[in-house]
């Protein structure tokens, strides 16, 4: 089942399919919105708000977008590459053209631990599976 993320606003109302997430990025009171396949919005709402938002209507949201450093909250299941040393991620895109953010080491780092926490608990599973 699909689910959805619905930003309204006093002039508008938004609804969006999680997995068409690309990211939010803060821009001072306001927020912007990357879709997978291109299209953007910007929201007179900062990002706390908007990470509110997803707790209260999406169950589960944070298994998917995650809180990057104080300007950015990603789907990660778009990420391409995590790049420390370049201070660099890749998005892929719908069409499958990578999307590139700049973004500090500290959430850089914090995000490939976490991926890598998860990976772990992946491959435990999967030998354990292999074995049985």
């Amino acid at each position: 089942m699909e689910r959805y993320l619905i930003i309204k606003t006093r002039d508008e109302l938004l609804r969006i399919k999680i997995g068409q997430i690309l990211y939010f990025e803060a821009d001072r009171n306001y927020t912007k919105l990357l879709l997978s396949n291109g299209i953007q919005f910007t929201f007179a709402i900062n990002i706390g708000k908007i990470e509110e938002i997803l707790e209260k209507q999406v169950t589960g949201s944070s298994d998917i977008l995650i809180r990057v450093g104080k300007s950015h909250i990603i789907n990660k299941n778009h990420i391409l590459q995590i790049n420390l040393p370049k201070q660099r991620l890749l998005l892929l895109t719908a069409d499958n053209k990578p999307k590139e953010l700049i973004i500090s080491k500290d959430p850089l780092k914090t995000l490939k631990d976490t991926f890598e926490k998860e990976l772990g608990k992946t491959d435990t599973n999967s030998q354990l599976a292999d074995e049985n």
